[in-house]
């Protein structure tokens, strides 16, 4: 029983799928029976199983989750779980590519292995043209320990960002385009761009790099003079580097044509190259080890301490060694007329240092055996020209001005730091197995593995290179950067096994194979780049050929290439080819330190062995190269780069990538938000932080956007700015108009370029949702503390809560101790491109913390307003010494550091003037008329627009009687606020220009005893008028008018508010730009610094 309790029965099951399909709207599933569904999911199985289940609601198709109804009406806009964690399980985050062809078959995964994809491919990269024909100088130069820091440095700069690298790569799928696509999705499209930019250049360059060397190689080592188009001498730098330039833009065209030919070619001659590498390697280090006691390949000839270009024969005599004697003795006269062979010393005139020193031909190659590391442990740096010695005494390099003869020297100034910029290069390369994450089997283990053991494995090859070759090759031959000593011939290959041209042929090759992959790899870098569409002019880079080659990319990068190959010089090059890639891995390191520190959810590498320190480390041990290198390098690699940023910042497609950037912004803004004090700022630290509220029109548009110009004008003080509305109605249901509204707001802060956030805020009472934004905008420290409310122009015309929303902001403004700026004629105020020229009058009247003084500051500082003048006003009283006054504000200013002219008005006590006991008259007519008529919405809305007071009409009341009829009656003149008030004549108004307006004739009045002016609105608006009077006299000419805003009525009443709002009327008569200001009640600008 207690089972059947729970059965439902097919009847019943029909009954209820049917009760809830006529609730939601919807029938059964297609075909009208019940859909087999998996779980609850309501997902049919076998109609269409290629539906997009995760998109379609149940009223489309899917059955009614009758078990789940609780949720039903979530389901009509969220799948269930049971349809979406399908979807959700096989989503991918790779970037697929479609291809071109419709029909053209996918890629397939070439699925490669941690050696083969990432282990040898790195290997090849790293290992380039400056181990083969710059180490053993570097060596030479530095000195085994300092050689071994040079190498030490640069190889652990590279393993820290492998390190970084490493973790980035393990952290989600990493498709073509290497470090830059980890920067960009790291970092932001700008520093992707900008970084992505430098890596492109740096790898154009290095191409370049490649290039030289080879020719180099080629003219240096393998063929010799016969090759030069410039003269025999390859030595002389004309010669030298003309010949490769001419030749390396020959070598430039053909590598170019190879690799426009398709990657498939470069592919295949990329494992000759890698061959050629690795055999040449091996060759160097075995020929180390069996020449242990030397070999006399490459003997040079030494006079005294000085290095010698290679002779015949290395003696120093007239017969047996005549090319070396002739190159210091010349003969005397007497003896010209003999044969060279017959000759002797006393025959010539011979240079003071051959003859007081002796010639001896020692082994350049003197084996480990020898000890020779003990002569090679200091570093040996001179100025180009000295000459290579091995004595440090300044007399033996430092020729003096002399004719060097046939003596080897110093081609270039060299220090520490130099050859750090010149080595580094030969460690760049370790993003070859990134960039082939797309064709290895599991890049996660592969990429950290097969990079940081290449790294390893070319580090410990460097590393031991620089103490072998001090150990076994002789000082001066290894600071003979071309080998001239000996004949021209490449000194690594003179240690090496079995032949110096193994060597030579193999760099060749392995030189101009990563020459090749320079070239082949820059151009499809450019291409995603500009594929990724954050550089707009690069975007015609993006177009593939019918071949799937870049080819218009291709184009472009042989153009750079050929620059840095007019350069001609690999020394030249190499420093500008480190920025570059510095540039680039510190940005690598950033990423990863940044991702680390901001503990992202979505930073969760598979590689675990990362620490921000190391990452920080890279960073700066990048930045210290690079300046250490070359300091205007660095600087021309940070100015590409920021160049890159700015523009892509201004003018790139905005991507949403997920970036770190993003991740920094908010845990910095949550940083400095738990700083700030919770409470108000010290006085020097105040500035404007703004809450615009804006009104909307029936379309949701703002009506005066020139609020939100006034605030952008403003944002000198670099504050807040929240442009805030109300919506009316029940926020369940105005949902979508309050997002439209939120839009409309964005729209307009963007377009008048104000740095703030919309807010929207859904309500019945707008009063009360304008109290609730004034108490609850902004977060922590960062609170609004100042309002701008328009001005609410038809007041008087409309009968409806305007002026009751208006007076109940500005008292809620003074109870959340915010200042206030109520700008009236806004329509008038100058747009943000607009220049305005002339005045802007400051009518100081109530001491309201210096904010009159600070907002006219700010609007100078914006160029709308900078060319006007600011002029102050004040009001002497009578009892006032305006002379003092005047002395005591121009003193104020000036300590304030503010230029302004300075006006003392005196007001002296005057009677109430006709005029202003009218207008009060006025004001309180209407006041009583609205308190007394209980009228319906719409009759009063007909009377309003057929029987409003108005202000150019005689005063007449209009009072209902108790039986419904209207009754009117004149105005009788007895009411007074004097004995003997004046007269309201012609003359008068005279005085008055800005009330032209007014009715010029005598008014009567007549006796009414229930309309009686209340003294005190009497009073307020006599202070009106005559201010108003004294502020159109001296400011009808000002671009803009700023005036303390006269607090509201204490007591709170709909006739109060009337007659408030009349009074700022009559202030504010006759001028066309004004801005009323109230402080919030404290200091907000001070004159200490």
């Amino acid at each position: 029983m207690m089972g059947d309790r729970f059965k439902v029965r097919r009847s019943d099951k029909k009954r209820l799928i049917s009760d809830e399909d006529a609730d939601s709207g919807g029938g059964l599933a297609a075909g009208g029976g019940i859909g087999t569904g998996y779980g609850a999911t309501g997902i049919e199985i076998g109609d269409h199983p290629d539906d997009d289940q995760l998109l379609k609601s149940p009223h489309e198709g899917g059955v009614v989750h009758s078990n789940l109804f609780l949720y039903h009406d979530e389901f009509k806009e969220r799948p269930a779980i049971g349809s979406a964690i399908n979807s959700i399980s096989n989503y991918s985050s790779t970037i697929q590519q479609a291809p071109d062809d419709p029909n053209q078959k996918p890629v397939e995964k070439a699925n490669l292995g941690t050696l083969m994809g990432v282990y040898l491919p790195c290997i090849q990269n790293i290992f380039g043209v400056i181990l083969f024909i710059r180490m053993t100088w570097i060596v030479g130069t530095c000195g085994v320990v300092e050689g071994f820091l040079v190498v030490l440095v640069c190889c652990i700069t590279t393993m820290l960002t492998a390190i970084s690298m490493s973790a980035i790569a393990t952290n989600g799928v990493v498709p073509a385009g290497g470090s830059y696509f980890m920067i960009s999705r790291a970092l932001g499209p700008e520093f992707g761009g900008a970084v992505g930019i430098l890596f492109y250049i740096g790898t154009t360059f290095a191409g370049a790099m490649y290039i030289i060397g080879a020719v180099e190689i080629a003219l240096k080592y393998l063929i010799g003079a016969q090759m030069s188009l410039f003269g025999p001498d390859i030595n002389d730098d004309f010669v030298m580097y003309n010949n490769y330039r001419v030749y390396g833009t020959a070598m430039l065209f053909i590598m170019g044509l190879i690799v426009f030919l398709g990657v498939k070619i470069v592919n295949k001659f990329a494992s000759i190259a890698l061959v050629c590498v690795l055999a040449s390697i091996i060759c160097i280090f075995v020929g180390v080890f069996v020449n242990v006691n030397g070999n006399d390949k490459s003997n040079i000839c030494v006079l005294g301490h000085r290095l010698m270009e290679q002779v015949d024969n290395c003696v120093k005599d007239p017969v047996n060694g005549s090319m070396l004697w002739n190159q210091y003795c010349t003969r005397k006269l007497n003896a010209t007329h003999i044969f060279q062979n017959e000759t002797t010393e006393d025959d010539y005139v011979c240079d003071e240092y051959f003859s007081e020193n002796n010639v001896t031909f020692t082994r350049g190659v003197k084996g480990m055996a020898s000890g020779i590391l003990t002569e090679n442990i200091r570093n040996q740096y001179y100025d180009a020209g000295a000459s290579i010695a091995n004595s440090r005494n300044e007399t033996e390099y430092n020729l003096g001005g002399k004719d060097p003869k046939n003596l080897v020297l110093v081609d270039s100034f060299t220090s520490f730091t130099i050859l750090v910029g010149i080595f580094f290069p030969s460690v760049t390369g370790i993003m070859a197995g990134s960039n082939r994450s797309g064709d290895l089997r599991d890049p996660q283990a592969s990429i950290p593995i097969g990079t940081i053991c290449a790294i390893l494995t070319t580090s410990i090859a460097y590393l031991s290179s620089v103490v072998l070759f001090a150990a076994t090759v002789d000082p001066l031959l290894l600071r003979d950067k071309y080998g001239t000593s000996i004949g021209g011939s490449m000194i690594i290959g003179n240690v090496a096994f079995p032949h110096p041209k193994v060597i030579e042929v193999g760099s060749l090759l392995s030189t101009f194979g990563a020459g090749l992959q320079s070239l082949t790899g820059a151009p499809r870098l450019l291409q995603s780049i500009a594929k990724d569409g954050i550089i707009p002019f690069l975007e015609p880079m993006a177009v593939l050929s019918s071949r799937n080659e870049p080819t218009r990319a291709l184009l472009l990068t042989i153009g750079i290439c050929q620059i840095a190959v007019l350069i001609g010089n690999v020394d030249a090059i190499a420093p500008l080819l480190s920025m570059f890639f510095l540039m680039c891995y510190a940005f690598v390191n950033l990423a990863c330190a940044l991702q680390t520190l901001l503990r992202t959810p979505n930073w969760r590498p598979s590689f675990k062995y990362y620490h921000w320190s190391l990452s920080l480390l890279g960073v700066f041990l990048c930045v210290a190269i690079m300046f250490m290198s070359s300091w205007y390098f660095a600087l021309i690699a940070i100015g590409i780069a920021c160049i890159v940023y700015k523009y892509i910042e201004y003018r790139g497609a905005e991507k949403e990538w997920g970036d770190g950037i993003r991740g920094l912004a908010l845990s910095a803004a949550r940083f400095s938000l738990l700083r700030l004090e919770d409470g108000p700022p010290h006085t020097k630290n105040w500035r404007p932080q703004i809450l615009i509220l804006a009104k909307l029109d029936d379309k949701l548009n703002v009506k005066h956007k020139r609020l939100f110009t006034l605030a952008s004008q403003l944002k000198a003080g670099k504050g807040l700015t929240v442009g805030a509305t109300v919506v009316e109605g029940g926020f369940g249901k105005m949902y979508g108009e309050s997002q439209a509204a939120r839009l409309s707001l964005k729209q307009v802060i963007e377009s008048e370029a104000v740095k703030g956030f919309p807010e929207v805020v859904v309500g019945e009472s707008i009063s009360d949702c304008i109290c609730h934004m004034i108490q609850t905008s902004g977060l922590g420290g960062m609170k609004p503390n100042t309002v701008i409310l328009g001005w609410p122009n038809s007041w008087r015309k409309r009968e409806d809560d305007g002026t009751k929303v208006f007076v109940d902001t500005i008292r809620n403004a003074a109870s959340g101790k915010m200042a206030l700026l109520v700008p009236k004629g806004i329509q008038r105020y100058p747009d943000t491109g607009d220049t305005v020229k002339g005045v802007i009058d400051i009518w100081w009247i109530v001491h309201d913390g210096g904010l009159l003084m600070l907002l006219p500051f700010l609007l100078k500082q914006h160029r709308t307003w900078r060319k006007c003048r600011l002029r102050i006003f004040t009001v002497a009283q009578v009892e006032d010494n305006s002379i003092q006054m005047k002395k005591d504000l121009k003193q104020f200013l000036y300590q304030l550091r503010i230029d302004a002219d300075v006006e003392v008005i005196e007001m002296h006590d005057s009677d109430v003037s006709a005029y202003t006991y009218e207008r009060t008259l006025i004001m309180e007519q209407r006041n009583e008329m609205l308190h007394e008529m209980r009228v319906s919405k719409s009759s009063r809305s007909k009377m309003s627009g057929t029987r409003r007071l108005s202000l150019n009409q005689n005063p007449i009341s209009q009072i209902k009687d108790g039986n419904g009829s209207t009754q009117v009656e004149d105005i009788s003149a007895s009411t007074r606020v004097e004995d003997n008030p004046p007269r309201y004549e012609q003359n008068h108004l005279n005085e008055h220009p800005a009330n032209s307006t007014q009715n010029h004739k005598r008014v009567e009045y007549k006796t009414m005893d229930s309309i009686n002016p209340e003294n005190h609105n009497v009073r307020r608006m006599h202070t009106a008028v005559k201010l108003n009077e004294a502020i159109v006299a001296k400011s009808h000419d000002a671009k803009l008018v700023i005036l303390n805003l006269p607090g509201p009525p204490k007591t709170v009443g709909k006739d109060k508010d009337c007659s408030y709002m009349e009074f700022l009327e009559v202030l504010t008569e006759g001028l066309e730009r004004v801005l009323m200001v109230r402080g919030g009640g404290r200091e907000v600008i001070t004159i200490y610094s």
